[in-house]
């Protein structure tokens, strides 16, 4: 039980640096990962199982392949968690799919999700975790909801606001 909570704690910091790395993609015209290019940076509020934090993020996006590849590095922190994510993530015809990894914790796992007008709908999985992310961006604005599937994860969920700059 401790190891799969331990686990899911993991798992749950990497899953919600997935959802800010794919919370900025717009879902308009045939690349959506044109968009992210640059530094993005935000804060909003993490939900741990004991408590719940402000949390701080910056972001650096790779766009290529014709902008339909997307690699990233997201750093977050709150006053007890932290967690550096690196993902790639291809973009066909409205669905996104790929793969991401948490060095510090040694944790990895897939996602797949789609992509329409402002919003995405993305599932990140690993062995022990199940996040639903959804984002909406307007403008330089982005949103991001997540939810843990699991209710004994030691991270529940997760609200942030980023912006480009």
């Amino acid at each position: 039980m401790i190891l799969m909570r331990t686990a899911s704690r993991i798992t749950g910091g990497a899953a919600l640096a997935l959802l800010l790395a794919f919370g900025i993609v717009r879902a308009q015209g045939v690349a959506p990962f044109t968009p992210l290019a640059g530094a993005w940076s935000g804060n909003g509020t993490i939900e741990l199982a004991t408590a719940r934090e402000p949390i701080k993020c910056r972001a650096s996006y790779d766009v290529l392949d014709e902008r339909s590849n997307l690699q990233l590095n997201i750093r977050c922190a709150s006053d007890s968690y932290n967690f550096d994510l690196r993902a790639s993530a291809n973009y066909d015809a409205g669905a996104i799919k790929g793969s991401w990894s948490e060095a510090t914790r040694n944790a990895a796992g897939t996602i797949s999700g789609r992509a329409e007008g402002d919003r995405i709908q993305v599932v990140a999985t690993s062995a022990a975790f199940t996040a639903e992310l959804i984002l909406v961006t307007r403008g330089n604005k982005q949103s991001v909801s997540i939810k843990s599937q699991d209710k004994d994860a030691s991270v529940k969920g997760a609200s942030i606001t980023l912006q480009r700059g």
